[in-house]
């Protein structure tokens, strides 16, 4: 990483609270004060934590301004006012984590409209005229990769279950369709489909103590985000079951990786958020500057278990709660 010849932070009152210690803006005082705008799915989630760190020290290196918002909630009635506030901003960029395929078009476009580069960060639109490119993990080839480590836990026999956010997400939709296609291959699993908790972990958790007492084979669950899996966690030790109800949760949060070392979670998939930021700062600055921009990059992801979890080439997988 070049090392920029001024830098200056500034940190916003409501954007540190949002970035839980990470800071708001990120401004080096040159590159001509440009302004980009990341707005995350989720304040208070770590991966959009992690992912506003990377976005941060891009931004630093490239010389531009970063601000970073976002909704208290996953929700796109919630995101869409945001949005709008930013738009009459006018930055010159928008990196965006849309929380609905299609709810978040308008806005967007209105992003567009005003001039802005729009660079779309682990979920994207159905339509993908509006950004420039679109950038996030190979999230069926992350669902598959949680089928395969949940059907190992299990030793490929029993009833499992799925828990996710809500439908018309494309990153959580493509998670359950990779893990519902590779389950499919393991004849000795039994598969009851997938319930919905809205984000809420204390839902999660309800909806997994609830099946664990109508289903006493339950061997296994499948969490396809962050809150699912930890309300996941909760909900199979409130049961009783830490241990013989295996559960496999996408991402690697603190509290996550905390669960997994103490036997409530027996697998982790990783992303990687701060490459997702870093990207989508280093694209947004390409596609200002009229270079050719890629319509879409792939991250990689990583299984994390408890015996692989110091592992250098997996601790690094692991998500931030501050910057």
């Amino acid at each position: 990483m070049k090392t920029p010849t001024y830098v200056a932070v500034t940190i916003a009152l409501s954007a540190a609270a949002t970035l839980a210690g990470c800071g708001g803006d990120s401004d080096s005082g040159s590159g001509g004060g440009r302004k980009i705008t990341f707005v995350q799915g989720v304040k208070g989630d770590e991966f959009y934590i992690s992912m506003a760190c990377g976005a941060q020290q891009k931004a630093r290196e490239l010389g531009v301004k970063l601000d970073v918002t976002g909704a208290d909630k996953w929700d796109a009635s919630l995101q869409t006012p945001v949005v709008n506030a930013v738009a009459a901003k006018s930055p010159d960029a928008v990196l965006i984590a849309p929380t609905d395929t299609q709810a978040l078009r308008r806005p967007e476009q209105q992003l567009k409209s005003r001039g802005a580069k729009v660079i779309e960060v682990d979920t994207k639109l159905d339509d993908g005229s509006i950004r420039e490119t679109a950038i996030s993990s190979d999230n069926e080839r992350g669902g598959m990769l949680a089928a395969q480590t949940l059907a190992n836990l299990v030793q490929d026999r029993g009833t499992v279950a799925a828990i996710s956010v809500k439908p018309g997400i494309s990153t959580t939709d493509a998670r359950l369709k990779g893990f519902e296609t590779e389950i499919k291959k393991h004849p000795g699993i039994t598969y009851l489909g997938v319930q919905y908790n809205d984000d809420d972990p204390a839902k999660a958790a309800s909806i997994v103590t609830s099946t664990i007492a109508s289903h006493r084979d339950l061997v296994g669950v499948f969490a396809a985000n962050v809150f699912s899996g930890e309300g996941a966690a909760t909900g199979i030790e409130q049961a009783g079951k830490a241990g013989q109800v295996k559960l496999v949760a996408f991402d690697a949060t603190p509290k996550q990786v905390e669960a997994l070392r103490r036997g409530s979670i027996q697998g982790l998939i990783a992303q990687k958020p701060f490459d997702i930021g870093s990207q989508g700062v280093e694209q947004a600055v390409a596609a200002l500057d009229k270079k050719p921009v890629p319509k879409s990059i792939s991250t990689d992801l990583v299984a994390v278990t408890k015996e692989n979890v110091d592992q250098p080439d997996v601790s690094k997988y692991l998500y931030k709660g501050a910057c």
